[in-house]
């Protein structure tokens, strides 16, 4: 994210002890950590990202019926269903399959036992401007989400791409497009990303050109070399991001977040 109003994902370095107000960082990741390093990685991380379905790339959803292990260990939630790719609404009824994933990601929910009023994020994992069919299914899911108990949330990319002669980022348009869903922004662009870093008074998630960020996901594992040069030395190696203090191994590797809240999603 630049210092724009324009890079709509923008969220500026600031401090909360100069606004007197706190902010949590968390984890998130596809696989499952284990039940074991729960109680270690609650030390540094106040919530999680919990799938509803099987995460990107997987055959199998490794977090299911895992709530009640994650809540006893002291996590708050960023609850997340894994939506579809534009190859899978292209020649379809895109309408159709985000009222089907809506209900798929409501009945989960419920099955999990989150309660009412939960917020459920879409992973909206294809950056730059809705296309036609991409606008017609989150617009369908956040209708169908929001008629049911819970309430909707859209993940996605806060980085502006070309779009004809201005730039463009998911964020912006999904803002402007559906401006009761909340939003989950990633940009791990350094700065104002601080990269690999747990310091979470250094930057706030609330300031920037999106007026409903929750949650700013502001660096990821394995690390964007293209974007993270001047911040890389807070990266391992191997250019991923480790849970501080554990041994770096594949389930101790994550993304991190910062919010204003302790339990994003009001999952617990």
């Amino acid at each position: 994210m630049r210092f724009s109003k324009a890079a709509a994902g923008l969220l500026v370095l600031v401090s909360s002890l100069a606004l007197g107000q706190r902010n949590y960082i968390g984890f998130d990741k596809n696989g499952y950590p284990g039940d074991d390093l729960l109680p270690a990685l609650r030390r540094t991380f106040a919530y999680t990202g919990y799938w509803l379905n099987n995460p990107p790339g997987m055959n199998n959803n490794p977090w299911a019926r895992k709530r009640s292990v994650v809540r006893a260990a002291g996590f708050g939630f960023l609850i997340l269903f894994n939506g579809r790719l534009d190859a899978q609404l292209k020649g379809g009824d895109a309408e159709e399959l985000g009222q089907a994933d809506a209900a798929e990601a409501v009945e989960a929910a419920r099955r999990e036992g989150f309660a009412a009023d939960a917020i459920i994020f879409l992973d909206q994992e294809e950056g730059g401007g809705l296309l036609t069919e991409q606008a017609a299914y989150l617009g369908a899911w956040i209708a169908a989400v929001g008629r049911s108990f819970y309430e909707a949330g859209i993940y996605c990319s806060g980085i502006p791409v070309p779009s004809g002669s201005t730039m463009i980022s998911t964020a912006q348009d999904v803002e402007a497009r559906f401006p009761n869903a909340k939003l989950w922004v990633w940009d791990d662009r350094c700065p104002p990303a601080p990269g690999c870093s747990v310091l979470e008074n250094h930057f706030d998630p609330e300031k920037g050109g999106v007026t409903h960020v929750l949650v700013w996901q502001y660096a990821q594992s394995p690390r964007r070399p293209e974007d993270t040069g001047a911040c890389q030395e807070t990266y391992a190696a191997d250019g991923r991001c480790y849970a501080p203090g554990l041994p770096q191994s594949e389930h101790t590797y994550a993304d991190l977040d910062v919010s204003r809240s302790a339990d994003p999603s009001h999952g617990r």
